[in-house]
């Protein structure tokens, strides 16, 4: 029952995370239905893009309903919960919510182990007693079970029963199927075409070898070739930007700064935290940056702001041992370089056979917006700049 009370309604929506996302998953609510809440107070998490963020409250009051429970993946601006909140100088009562609520039970003494009413509500519909919840591995914060979870759970669980013994069913993580639906999107959306060049590394190779220990020493991370791939890379667009570009529906925006995207390798899949001005960098300015973009990657303290905004991506293929392949475009851009491992094989220089250190740059570029044309003048601008280096 609510006394006195000038009620007025805040909606909580899933929030529009980067140009090219167009969805996000509840991980997990951190408030009930019926429990009070603070402004700017974390109020739940979602996953989308791949990362993992906290979306703090809109508005002080209560939270009356929530419409998105944990594990449902719904569209960017769809209501995902209702705040009542009263008027200036107004006291504000809770109000009860229709269904009589289902109260958390601990099985163990461990945090993960305590169970939401959304996900006890499932279970029990699903007909799943509490030893068998047991079972099913959370992936919501600290390792809680979303009603997701259950739902993996009961079709991995269908599978397996029908399924021969040998095999092993494994469900896709939200990071997963992220990677999947983005991978996918790309290929209908822009038509992949790929070059390939051969670079000589050798004189950076040299450098770096006989540098890469007072570098780590005097900046703190690790001399990889990446800094000076970037540089280059920098340099090389500034003469064809038509490859510094987004496609937007029937337009192509050229971008005046030179964002990178950096690919980083994860257990569970691959993420694209982004360099942001990289045309005002230096090569010890560029490692330091890139080494702390991926251990922030590694640990999961990447924020919104780190995957968005890129204009063009690298992704250093060499550090699994891969000579070459084709990348695929993160979406909007117009194209990513993939870099294969430096290895050094015999090269002819004028009328002699000498030993180099080479690599394969593999450009992967949406044909809807440049041809062969610009492409192959890229990396040969590319490959010039990098031949080119001479130690400072």
């Amino acid at each position: 029952m609510v006394i006195g009370v000038c009620v007025m309604a805040i909606e909580v929506v899933m929030p529009q995370m980067g140009q090219s996302v167009a969805e996000g998953t509840v991980l997990q609510w951190f408030k009930q239905e019926g429990e009070r809440v603070k402004k700017d107070e974390p109020l739940l998490s979602i996953n989308t893009d791949k990362i993992d963020v906290e979306i703090p409250s809109p508005g002080a009051g209560i939270l009356s309903r929530i419409l998105v429970h944990d594990g449902e993946t719904v569209p960017v601006g769809t209501n995902l919960a209702t705040i009542d909140t009263a008027e200036p100088g107004q006291p504000v009562t809770a109000i009860p919510s229709s269904a009589p609520p289902v109260e958390a039970v601990r099985i163990s003494d461990k945090t993960r182990d305590w169970y939401s009413p959304a996900v006890l509500e499932l279970a029990k519909r699903q007909g799943l007693e509490l030893s068998e919840l047991e079972k099913v591995s959370g992936t919501g914060r600290g390792g809680r079970v979303t009603r997701r979870d259950i739902l993996t759970y009961l079709e991995q669980r269908q599978t397996v029963d029908a399924s021969p013994a040998q095999e092993e069913v494994i469900p896709f993580t939200p990071m997963r199927r992220a990677i999947a639906e983005h991978m996918v999107r790309s290929k209908q959306t822009a038509p992949h075409a790929t070059a390939i060049i051969e670079v000589d590394m050798t004189a950076i190779a040299e450098f770096r070898e006989r540098e890469k220990d007072a570098f780590a020493e005097r900046w703190g991370c690790t001399l990889t070739f990446l800094p000076f791939i970037i540089q280059a890379t920098a340099s090389a667009l500034k003469a064809y930007p038509w490859l510094n570009a987004w496609v937007h529906e029937d337009r192509i925006v050229l971008k005046r700064e030179f964002n990178i995207g950096i690919a980083v390798a994860l257990a569970e899949g691959l993420i694209v935290p982004v360099l942001k001005g990289v045309e005002r960098l230096g090569v010890a300015e560029i490692a330091q940056a890139s080494d702390a973009l991926a251990r922030r990657a590694r640990e999961k303290r990447l924020t919104p702001i780190d995957v968005q905004g890129g204009t063009f991506t690298v992704n250093n293929l060499g550090v699994s041992g891969i000579l070459l392949a084709t990348p695929i475009i993160v979406q909007p851009q117009t194209a990513t370089l993939g870099i294969g491992a430096v290895t050094k094989r015999p090269i002819v220089v004028g009328d002699d056979v000498t030993i180099g250190s080479m690599a394969y740059f593999c450009l992967s570029f949406d044909h809807r917006t440049i041809d062969g044309a610009v492409a192959g003048p890229f990396l040969e601008k590319l490959k010039t700049i990098l031949e080119a280096f001479a130690p400072p």
